[in-house]
């Protein structure tokens, strides 16, 4: 399928027709969202997928804004015959509460004062940020999404979604995240607003009608794009390389490359986002914390959505153990949870990055590949009653390991595999019936590669015949198939 970019699109605001409840108990007025949406919503309004960003991103996720040239933050990952096609899904992705990108934030007008709120701007947690969501949800007639997918904060809200409104949420994709903020998460993040604070410009939060904290503000996404990255892709990128000279200057100014790229990214950044938000929506990350009486697997088990959890080898923000925390509390309540571990040196930004081996997860978990997709049809078995030696006979000729044995009909009723020969050796058997396997484990065509794969991997066996109804045999799934769609179990 060609892969097209969507093209121009306008970001569009949506007002929440009453007050906002927060979780902190106070009310917000007059609360709007900006948001952006690409592809057509169903008549069944059963093909909706809402993408949630992350940290400093905006609802404007794919196509462009008419007179800029620059595309969507995930215009890789969305659009006509990409991974999320929107020639079949409806997206939705709008700007967090407390965002300086359309949606109500600090600094929105409070209705009040008819000033910026400033630091008079209630304090937010994530679950405020999604009943927001879930109000735009709501105001398109969207009973249930067919998919929530976000990276990094946006994974948060992802989580969220799938506890706080688990009747809403089909599946769940959740990229480079955690269930609950770490002591190593919550210390960077105050590092970074601590620069903000310090700046002599902050003013207490009211710096609207003067000049903006942007010292503070360039440090704090130093820090913070620092933690994005890791050791392997900053040697890869710079490694010791001096900006535009030869022997180092002695003196305070920067003589690295690496030093340079820092500056540049955090002098950038305050062109485009507000430093109270920045304050706020760190806060929201510090206080996200999904367990209940200090178990995730109590707080997680009110979800029901069908779980992709994909974790990054190089990132040290959200470490690979995190999302393995959630995958253990998903599986202890008894979801279906996928999760996979992409191998990249990109570090935590690796979520925005690796559209190669994110497109391929992404795209087979929201097409829900089945079986009779990718079993080989050309089977090879054998009738009931011959001997040993014709059974070992063709697993050598054909180079095999695993043959079904089937009856006139075609009825599966045992299988053999090489180690069955080896003991029918060893035993001295003359007989299949004497060393197959009659109790055979099955899956059938229309069951989803995911579920043959955890089969597989919960009875530690290579291959799966494939029956159908009547419990002939029309195919045979192997792990390699399956890896070579869905990459390795760990």
């Amino acid at each position: 399928m060609k892969k097209e970019n969507i093209g121009i699109v306008e970001t569009q605001v949506f007002n929440l027709p009453h007050e906002l409840e927060l979780e902190n108990g106070e009310k917000l007025r007059d609360v709007q969202l900006a948001y952006e949406t690409y592809g057509k919503l169903n008549p069944e309004k059963s093909n909706a997928i809402l993408i949630c960003h992350a940290l400093t991103g905006d609802a404007h996720a794919a196509g462009l804004h008419k007179g800029d040239s620059k595309s969507g933050w995930w215009d890789i990952m969305i659009g006509p015959g990409k991974t999320i096609d929107t020639d079949r899904y409806f997206v939705i992705c709008s700007n967090v509460l407390g965002g300086c990108k359309g949606s109500t934030g600090p600094s929105s007008i409070n209705p009040e004062t008819g000033k910026q709120y400033g630091a008079d701007f209630p304090f937010i947690t994530v679950a405020d940020m999604v009943k927001a969501q879930k109000e735009l949800v709501d105001h398109f007639g969207i009973q249930k999404l067919f998919a929530v997918i976000g990276g990094s904060m946006g994974g948060v809200q992802v989580l969220q979604w799938s506890v706080t409104y688990p009747d809403y949420v089909t599946k769940a994709i959740a990229i480079a995240t955690t269930a609950r903020s770490s002591p190593q998460q919550i210390a960077f993040n105050e590092v970074a607003r601590i620069a903000i604070l310090s700046d002599p410009k902050w003013n207490n939060g009211d710096y609207y009608s003067g000049s903006a904290p942007t010292h503070g503000l360039a440090l704090a996404r130093m820090i913070g794009h620092i933690t994005y990255l890791s050791d392997a892709s900053m040697h890869q990128k710079f490694g010791r390389k001096l900006q535009n000279k030869e022997q180092y200057d002695y003196n305070l100014g920067f003589d690295f490359e690496v030093e340079s790229y820092l500056h540049y990214q955090g002098q950038s950044f305050t062109k485009r986002f507000d430093a109270n938000s920045y304050l706020y929506i760190t806060k929201a990350l510090d206080y996200f914390d999904l367990s209940r009486k200090e178990s995730l697997i109590e707080g997680m088990k009110t979800a029901k959505a069908k779980f992709l959890i994909v974790a990054v080898s190089s990132d040290w923000l959200y470490p690979p153990y995190q999302s393995r925390e959630i995958v253990s509390a998903l599986s202890a309540n008894e979801l279906d949870v996928t999760y996979r571990e992409i191998e990249s040196n990109y570090g935590h930004d690796a979520f925005l990055l690796e559209s190669g081996q994110l497109g391929y997860l992404i795209g087979n978990f929201l097409s829900h590949t089945i079986v009779s997709d990718v079993m080989r049809n050309d089977i090879v078995s054998i009738r009931q009653g011959i001997s040993i030696e014709e059974t070992a006979r063709v697993m050598f000729e054909k180079g095999i390991t695993h043959l079904p044995v089937v009856t006139e009909n075609d009825e599966l009723t045992g299988i053999v595999t090489s180690w069955d020969i080896s003991k029918a050796v060893a035993l001295k058997c003359k007989t299949l019936d004497g060393i197959m396997t009659k109790d055979v484990l099955t899956v059938k065509g229309n069951e989803d590669i995911e579920t043959a794969a955890k089969k597989m991997e919960q009875n530690n066996i290579s291959a799966l015949p494939v029956v159908d109804d009547d419990n002939k045999i029309i195919g045979i799934i192997g792990s390699e198939e399956i890896n070579r769609l869905i990459g390795g179990y760990r």
